[in-house]
């Protein structure tokens, strides 16, 4: 790993600075974030000083990654929100060992006293019985079968489960009881699990989403380092599309003036590949995130910062920089305003010119059987099972 380099930014665009000092800011090969902020919820502020002996901001940049051990109290997550296609979701792992900069999981870390900064990506958490709730939750008599979305916050297949292997022993349970999934991964470890999925996906019960945001190596690197490359990803593409399984193309997010010019590229590439459907979404800077990622601007694209916080504003609302992050549904993941409507009509075009299909893939919930059901339980449809409001 090349030496951490200090970066002490003169002119700050707005959000950058912290009352009292300027974030020091560190760039390691290999990591997304360049601070480590404090979280939300910490009771005591530390201002950073400067006294002539260089900036220090917690651990140090080249601390190893740890991996801790987490006995979660319930697995499945449920999602309220209308703009997000599914309604559940399993993650099995806290943390994300990819760095990319953008994650909106990132202000998650500050629930357990953690910075969403370098923390996020170098101090892990695995739900160890993550597969062991799940069976337990999917047997629950009040449960209703929906798809599952693996991977919606945190990677599944990031690193680490090439050890821990939870990801692995979620799809065994679902794979067994014949539940519907989905998985979103920029990871080309998913290709390790093609034998559960290729004939779960035969049933119509599995589909897979594979993040791509740019096809730009050099920016691949620096904001999310430790993912796949852009060519292994179009690459497990067509394996995964070659072995029967559904593909699709999430280009998510786009940023104006980094990646948006590559919408077009990306969806040709993938639709070549085999991907069959996809979507997008624009940049998200909730909580801690905005600041990271002014930060993280601020060292890698010096000359456009201002420009790319002020369009960014635009989307949010015509605020300029000033607001750069709207939690509104309907309106959080695709901004408004004329650039948010060109970006859409440009994703429409191309879709009717790629031949993509329109809205995701429809998956079975008729063949669900909850684990452990048997004898004269079994035969019963799962359809008679009543659910937990049921009078």
């Amino acid at each position: 790993m090349s030496n951490p380099r200090l970066v002490r930014p003169s002119n700050h665009p707005p959000a950058a600075a912290e009352a009292g000092g300027v974030r020091p800011l560190v760039f390691v090969k290999g990591a997304g974030a360049v601070s480590n902020p404090q979280g939300r919820f910490e009771r005591d502020a530390r201002t950073p000083f400067d006294d002539g002996w260089g900036l220090d901001d917690g651990p140090g940049p080249q601390a190893p990654i740890s991996v801790a051990r987490e006995v979660a109290r319930s697995i499945i997550s449920r999602n309220q929100s209308p703009d997000i296609p599914f309604d559940l979701s399993v993650n099995p792992y806290r943390g994300c060992e990819h760095g990319c900069i953008y994650c909106y999981a990132r202000p998650n870390h500050a629930y357990v006293g953690l910075s969403p900064g370098l923390d996020f990506e170098r101090r892990l958490f695995a739900k160890s019985n993550a597969a062991e709730l799940l069976r337990q939750e999917l047997a629950h008599a009040g449960y209703r079968c929906q798809p599952i979305n693996i991977g919606s916050a945190t990677d599944a297949y990031q690193p680490i489960e090439r050890t821990w292997r939870l990801t692995r022993a979620v799809l065994e349970v679902l794979s067994a009881c014949d539940h519907p999934l989905t998985i979103i991964t920029k990871s080309a470890l998913v290709e390790r699990d093609v034998d559960l999925l290729a004939p779960m996906a035969r049933r119509g019960l599995a589909a897979v989403y594979v993040t791509i945001t740019t096809l730009d190596p050099a920016l691949a690197r620096i904001w999310e380092p430790r993912a796949a490359a852009p060519w292994r990803r179009l690459e497990l593409v067509r394996r995964l599309s070659e072995a029967g399984i559904p593909v699709g193309v999430s280009i998510a997010p786009l940023v104006p003036f980094v990646n948006e010019h590559e919408l077009e590229q990306i969806m040709t590439e993938a639709r070549a590949a085999g991907a069959s459907s996809a979507f997008y979404m624009m940049l998200r800077l909730p909580w801690e995130l905005k600041d990271l990622f002014v930060d993280w601007l601020n060292v890698h694209f010096p000359d456009r910062a201002r420009r790319v916080l002020a369009r960014l504003g635009d989307l949010r609302g015509g605020a300029g920089a000033h607001r750069l992050n709207d939690p509104r549904y309907h309106t959080r993941m695709k901004g408004q305003g004329k650039w948010a409507e060109l970006l859409r009509m440009r994703f429409d075009v191309a879709s009717r010119r790629l031949g993509y299909g329109q809205g995701r893939v429809a998956l079975r919930t008729d063949l669900f059987r909850p684990p452990g059901r048997d004898g004269q339980m079994a035969l019963f449809p799962v359809s008679d099972v009543p659910s937990a409001g049921a009078r």
